[in-house]
């Protein structure tokens, strides 16, 4: 899909993926704060930028972001005192209004005259972000006609929708996961309380399930307690955004244009792509989008300067793209985003905001899915993420202390990154080259002798796996580099912060043991003492459980119930893969994609293939002899 299209349907359902449909305001650098002063940061319904503070300025730009849609919207109203009862169709809505197109001119007249009107419609998954999804009965007024090829009208709302949301769905859906979450919570420390009780019998099983359920309620208490730092607007250090690409042709446009329409100043921000010898048609994608961008707002926003692109010579790795894109910048710090990643314009802003600690060497923000509701398999993975980083990780970040800064968005200081370059660029393990794991790898470098932290309001999202086989070779090559990294984290973990120091060996001791305590539990338990495993299936349950109602408690979902799911989906699949990765964790393999270590093994592979089958080839060739000469 090209630029233009792009520009006229939003993203929509792009290569197979189903993303929010957004739609594209008339500028390609929408949110960029003009150099020259003459266009205000909002220009709509007479609004004054320089009247809001930054924090009001995002929240009013993210209510007026519109999203295509289509469904039908119950219109009813006064006209010449009779009342008015039609049907029309939702073309966009935003949490502030609504473009609707209608059968007949005569109703858009009528319309038109009303002084008020009352809607009626349900908000579908997926054409809102998610929590949107409910039924709205609220009142509006027609702002704006137009002949379309249906007749058009644009309704602004009596109350945007996330006001309407906090009355009539927020505090119920607030009280009911709050309570059903301290519910399970108390279910899971009763049953701990238990293992104490009968610690005697088993002191090895029950040691352990006291633990994991330590380890996990602290974690989603830690959560709970953590806060974003708030935004300085003085504080604008200089930063580079650097885009590793490799066969990404499909959303490299994209991700660079969210990294360039960032509400930044203009002379503090670069961003730099570096094309990893890709076989498709990413470079040739990279340069339009430069090109149209020098073309349409070039001059007065710098983009040949601020925007740059360098292309490897050979496939060299993601970690050599990525140091090819510091190497060329001197910023303070430098932004790390994937290819298939796009930045919420105020990412930078946010994402920076840790840093005016001097002690702080690298800061990751929050990660969402992008195409949540493509299918099943990226739904869970929509529940997974969220808790995943707005619990596991900020649980981490309140102790300054976060063991991943996650590839999708992640920001360190420039000279540190420097001066690990060349630890980093050559990294081995049991004498194989590492070559994923990037990001966990340059984590512990930093946060060896420095503070890495998360900062929940820097966002972006992010296109995930959406088949089963790619997810399990993403799931193995994410297993291997954890448990490679954990190794040498623990090295120097002990000397951070007491809880985070507890949690990280804690965090490391359970997923190791899972599979082993599963096989004794599910197996071992029932065929030798004939006991049915009620209370280890009930504390999975309970566990699966606390997952799926922080979902529902802090992003009020309709997906909060894949959380449940996934979890099932987890203990069936995705923990038997721990017992291949301790084997097999030196191997530096990605499976998703043909990196040089790939190419090497998939050449051994036709080798040994090659020699196999023409070892057969000579035997049925003999056989055949033999049977041509009466030998059988």
């Amino acid at each position: 899909m090209g630029l233009e299209e792009k520009k006229k349907k939003g993203r929509g359902k792009v290569d197979g993926e189903i993303l929010l449909n957004v739609k594209l305001d008339r500028r390609l650098l929408s949110n960029v704060p003009d150099p020259t002063g003459i266009r205000s940061e909002i220009d709509r319904r007479g609004k004054k930028d320089d009247q809001e503070d930054l924090a009001s300025l995002m929240e009013y730009k993210k209510l007026g972001i519109r999203y295509i849609s289509e469904f039908p919207v119950q219109i009813s109203f006064m006209f010449n005192g009779i009342k008015q009862n039609i049907t029309a169709t939702c073309a966009d809505i935003s949490d502030t209004g609504m473009g609707i197109e209608l059968d007949r001119i005569e109703d858009r007249d009528k319309l038109k005259e009303a002084e008020q009107v009352h809607l009626k419609f349900k908000v579908p998954a997926g054409s809102m972000p998610e929590g949107h999804e409910m039924r709205f009965h609220t009142f509006a007024k027609v702002v704006h006609t137009a002949d379309r090829i249906k007749p058009f009208a644009g309704l602004q709302f009596s109350e945007d929708l996330s006001t309407y949301m906090k009355r009539h769905k927020d505090r119920y859906l607030l009280v009911m996961s709050a309570v059903l979450l301290g519910f399970v919570s108390l279910c899971v420390v009763l049953m701990r309380a238990e293992s104490v009780i009968y610690f005697k019998y088993n002191a090895i099983m029950y040691l352990y399930s006291i633990i994991a359920a330590l380890f996990l309620l602290s974690r989603y208490l830690f959560g709970a307690l953590y806060k974003p730092k708030p935004i300085n607007p003085d504080y604008t250090p200089s930063v580079t955004i650097i885009i590793p690409c490799f066969n990404e042709e499909t959303w490299i446009q994209t991700t660079i244009l969210s990294c360039i329409d960032q509400n930044y100043p203009v002379d503090k921000l670069k961003v730099i792509v570096v094309d990893d010898c890709s076989a498709d048609k990413s470079v040739e994608k990279i340069r339009e989008i430069i090109d149209k961008l020098a073309e349409g707002e070039g001059k007065r926003y710098n983009i040949r300067e601020r925007l740059r692109y360098f292309k490897q010579p050979k496939n060299a790795g993601k970690r050599a793209a990525l140091m090819c894109g510091v190497e060329n910048t001197d910023t303070d710090l430098v932004m790390f985003v994937d290819s298939d990643s796009f930045l919420d314009p105020y990412a930078v802003r946010n994402v920076i905001q840790p840093f005016q600690d001097p002690k702080m060497g690298g800061c990751a923000g929050r990660c969402d899915v992008a195409n949540t509701y493509t299918n099943n398999l990226t739904k869970m993975q929509s529940v997974r993420y969220y808790i995943a980083f707005r619990i596991m990780k900020a649980a981490e970040g309140l102790f300054d202390a976060v063991t991943c800064l996650s590839g999708p968005l992640s920001c360190y200081r420039r000279e540190i990154v420097m001066q690990y370059k060349d630890n980093w660029l050559n990294q081995k393990f049991l004498g194989q080259k590492a070559t994923f794991g990037d990001d966990r790898a340059m984590t512990n470098f930093v946060l060896t002798y420095h503070r890495c932290t998360y900062q929940d309001t820097a966002a972006c999202s992010t296109i995930v796996p959406k088949e089963h086989k790619v997810f399990l070779k993403q799931q193995m090559r994410w297993k291997r580099s954890w448990l490679r990294e954990s190794i040498m984290a623990g090295k120097f973990m002990w000397r951070k912060e007491p809880f985070a120091s507890f949690n990280f060996y804690i965090g490391l001791l359970v997923p190791l043991l899972a599979p082993v305590i599963v096989i004794y539990n599910l197996f071992y338990v029932p065929f030798t003492q004939h006991i049915f495993p009620r209370n280890f299936l009930v504390g999975l349950m309970m566990m699966s459980l606390m997952m799926t109602f922080a979902q529902l408690l802090l992003r009020k979902s309709t997906t909060w119930f894949f959380g449940f799911m996934f979890c099932i989906y987890y203990e069936l699949v995705l923990l038997w893969q721990m017992p291949i990765a301790w084997f097999t964790f030196w191997k530096s393999t990605w499976g998703t994609r043909m990196t040089p270590s790939d190419v090497a093994a998939q050449k051994k592979k036709d080798e040994h293939r090659n020699r196999s089958g023409g070892k057969q080839v000579q035997e049925e060739a003999e056989e055949k002899e033999g049977v041509g000469t009466g030998h059988v």
